[in-house]
């Protein structure tokens, strides 16, 4: 007989996530503060019993996150990623790169839009994005006095929020698996009007990048690089050492950045529709709803990675010798956001064995005299506290898209307002949490602090939540996706003017955004 915990289902499936949180933003530090969140999960599961906690926090735990096929794929990825990014360094391309950017990014605000924009065109994968577009913008960034955590939020938040926006991605492959019984494309592209935190969270940026200004913690950094050119303002071993990296060869030119980059993009889409089954005779659309992207992301990387070598070696700006010394460096790059992401999984362990899903399935069957209207607002905040909770947005998309599902078949009119509240929760949490898989790759990806990161990222992403959630509530009484878009819109500019005249706030001026980098 399975083993069922006598908390299984309750109130304290919540408690080692929470434990885990609350120790991260007290302490500073990352990695006791997820241990002790796994030990706290494991206390709860096997009760009095020292080896039963042991077993289930290491065995069930750790052990079972490194030696399950999906999360291995997904480190694989990782650790690819990093070596191709060490060679980019090595060879000078993304130096060059930057060098050609100066030239025609004149402002603060267009370094800042320019890393939007190639976040926004870089669709494909969340991890993808993350660690490219900080590797690309890195330079760019640093010399417009930009602060990593600046850098961080908008490498984050076109990663998830764009991904579940967009219908060629690793993401829609994942939503479209959770939609039992439709054609699970079509209702991700139905559901992305309605999608209100994604699209309310470009807004933001672009707000914040041409009101020129910043509010609460992201302030006192943006101050701190633009005043006294401390980009970091938390000193982060990690992230030193990545700037270190950074130092390439003079040989370098555009293409040499560029090529790879394209290559990599073009290598994991043929992967993941490969893995759909594209060359049985599965049309495009068909083989990317069901790619396995553990699976196809490491592969495209890896074919990517061998036709990169090939390049530089034949171009010779270095050779086999120095491109076999970034397999390596690329790993060392890789290993505290590969740490880091075990301990996250881990807790998630811990969480899926305390019946934390079941929990909040009891919580939306117990709302039924509730008005209708409202279930869109109320499961989207439910998967927003479970998404930062847990860490994981697939995760959340699996525990709340069969609930909303459910829920449709009474209220069929709320059917895209239910699905994208329950898919727009799981981002909010993946694009917050500090346990979260993608924020982690995007503090590795900026080279931030991991903690600088959230603390700033959580009061912007929070703002958009609140205005998203209200936006839910009048989509599930007019049960379309216009009126709610121009209100949360409007509602947006006018929180951003009100918060600009706060004196909290941190107005750029007009100097210090157009300066480039003759003065500096």
């Amino acid at each position: 007989m399975e083993y069922t915990p006598a908390l299984y289902a309750t109130a304290w499936a919540v408690l080692p996530p929470l434990v885990a949180i609350v120790l991260a933003l007290i302490t500073k530090e990352v990695y006791s503060s997820l241990f002790i969140g796994i030990i706290t999960g494991a206390v709860l599961y096997a009760g009095a019993d020292f080896g039963g906690i042991l077993n289930h926090a290491l065995n069930d735990g750790i052990i079972g996150a490194l030696s399950d096929p999906g999360d291995v794929g997904i480190l694989v990825f990782l650790v690819i990623l990093g070596i191709i990014v060490a060679l980019m360094n090595l060879s000078g391309g993304s130096k060059a790169f930057g060098k050609w950017a100066l030239r025609r990014v004149r402002t603060r605000a267009a370094a800042q839009a320019a890393t939007v924009l190639l976040g926004i065109i870089i669709f494909v994968d969340d991890y993808f994005n993350c660690l490219t577009v900080g590797s690309v913008m890195k330079p760019v960034t640093d010399e417009f006095k930009v602060s990593r955590a600046k850098l961080a939020y908008l490498i984050d938040a076109t990663a998830a929020p764009v991904c579940i926006i967009a219908p060629i991605s690793s993401w829609a492959a994942a939503v479209s698996g959770f939609v039992e019984g439709q054609n699970g494309i079509s209702v991700f592209i139905h559901c992305i009007p309605y999608n209100f935190y994604a699209l309310f969270t470009i807004l933001m940026m672009f707000g914040l990048i041409f009101m020129r200004f910043e509010f609460s913690n992201m302030a006192l950094y943006e101050r701190n690089a633009v005043e006294k050119g401390d980009l970091f303002t938390v000193d982060d071993i990690n992230a030193q050492a990545a700037n270190a990296a950074d130092e390439g060869s003079d040989k370098g030119i555009v293409l040499d950045l560029v090529l790879p980059v394209i290559v990599l993009v073009i290598c994991c889409v043929i992967g993941m529709v490969y893995t759909g089954g594209i060359f049985d005779g599965e049309s495009f659309v068909n083989a990317f709803a069901n790619s396995d992207a553990t699976y196809g992301l490491p592969l495209g990387a890896f074919v990517a990675l061998i036709i990169i070598i090939i390049y530089f070696v034949c171009r010779r700006t270095i050779t086999f010798t120095q491109c076999m010394s970034c397999v390596p460096e690329g790993f060392k790059q890789m290993v505290s956001p590969i740490l880091v992401l075990t301990l996250a999984w881990s807790l998630n362990t811990m969480t899926g064995s305390l019946g934390l899903a079941d929990f909040v399935a009891k919580l939306v069957e117990n709302m039924g005299g509730a008005v209708m209207g409202l279930i869109p607002a109320v499961l989207f905040i439910i998967a927003c506290l479970l998404a930062f909770a847990s860490g994981t947005s697939w995760g959340t998309f699996g525990m709340m898209i069969p609930i909303g599902l459910a829920i449709t078949q009474s209220q069929p009119q709320l059917t895209m307002p239910i699905l994208a509240a329950c898919m727009a929760g799981g981002v909010y949490g993946d694009h917050c949490s500090p346990i979260s898989d993608t924020t982690i790759m995007a503090s590795a990806g900026a080279a931030c602090n991991h903690l600088s990161h959230v603390s700033t990222q959580l009061p912007y992403a929070t703002t958009v939540a609140a205005v998203s959630a209200l936006c839910y509530v009048i989509a599930g009484f007019t049960g379309g996706a216009f009126i709610p878009l121009i209100i949360g819109a409007v509602l947006m500019i006018g929180i951003l003017a009100f918060l600009k005249k706060r004196e909290s706030s941190f107005k750029i001026s007009d100097a210090a955004n157009n300066m480039n980098a003759a003065d500096m």
